[in-house]
């Protein structure tokens, strides 16, 4: 893994210093970094480690095209567990957005996989977004993920951000089990803090639980404690320029 982390590493530097040359251009462009810290680790569903966890992601975009690296670091081990790859491209069709991209998963302890997907959100209330992901690595298979959201004013200056989602698994194997079915639903709630222009401060909490009994099984699998249902939480410092 850590060669194809180097290769990733790599390339990153390569893409902001391209970014950074066309500084002058016309073409829109911004930079970001963000830390979560978690009091474990979710991810679809999963509770990958219950240890808390410190996951610190950097970002850019140029025009419709972004990237990301996102890590996350298991504080009771004290070794970073995965850090991923995230390129895409966004556009607008009418009141719809889409958002086209490649996800490469790196692992410590398992072995890497790659997605592709797209999302389709339309501009209305609640936002509806509906995301296909497709594993056509080691998953090989799909999931796909409903979600809805809404943001509230609170103050002057905070935002309180309200989501929901539910998801469906399409014989994608990796880390699930293949099996076709609804997985897992999650709510959430956080308040987006401003420090000033470039710094905000988001606290966060959530509640995920399986939605069907091959789901519930599979989460089981992966989960120390034998649960399917999990309320977690923490909170996000982002800057960006």
């Amino acid at each position: 893994m850590k060669r194809k982390i180097s290769s990733i590493l790599s390339l990153m530097f390569i893409l902001v210093a391209i970014t950074a040359f066309n500084a002058n251009a016309e073409t829109e462009k911004s930079a970001s970094a963000s830390v979560d810290l978690m009091s474990s680790y979710m991810w679809r569903g999963f509770e990958l480690h219950e240890d808390p966890a410190i996951q610190p992601s950097v970002g850019i975009t140029y025009g419709s095209f972004g990237m990301n690296l996102w890590s996350d670091y298991n504080t009771e081990t004290k070794e970073a567990t995965e850090t991923d790859l995230t390129l895409n491209y966004t556009f607008l069709i009418d009141k719809f957005s889409f958002d086209a991209g490649y996800i490469y998963f790196g692992l410590e302890n398992a072995t890497d996989t790659q997605e592709i997907y797209l999302s389709a959100a339309y501009d209305m209330f609640l936002s509806p977004t509906l995301t296909v992901y497709y594993d056509f690595d080691e998953g090989d298979g799909t999931f796909i993920e409903a979600s809805i959201g809404h943001n509230v004013a609170v103050g002057s200056d905070m935002t309180l951000s309200l989501g929901a989602s539910a998801s469906y698994n399409a014989d994608s194997s990796y880390s699930i089990g293949a099996y076709n079915g609804f997985h897992s639903a999650n709510v959430s709630a956080a308040l987006s803090i401003p420090v000033n222009k470039e710094i905000s401060i988001t606290p966060m909490i959530a509640y995920s639980t399986g939605l069907s009994s091959d789901a519930k099984a599979a989460i089981k699998t992966l989960n120390t404690d034998a649960d399917s249902d999990f309320v977690y939480g923490g909170v996000n410092l982002a800057l960006s320029f």
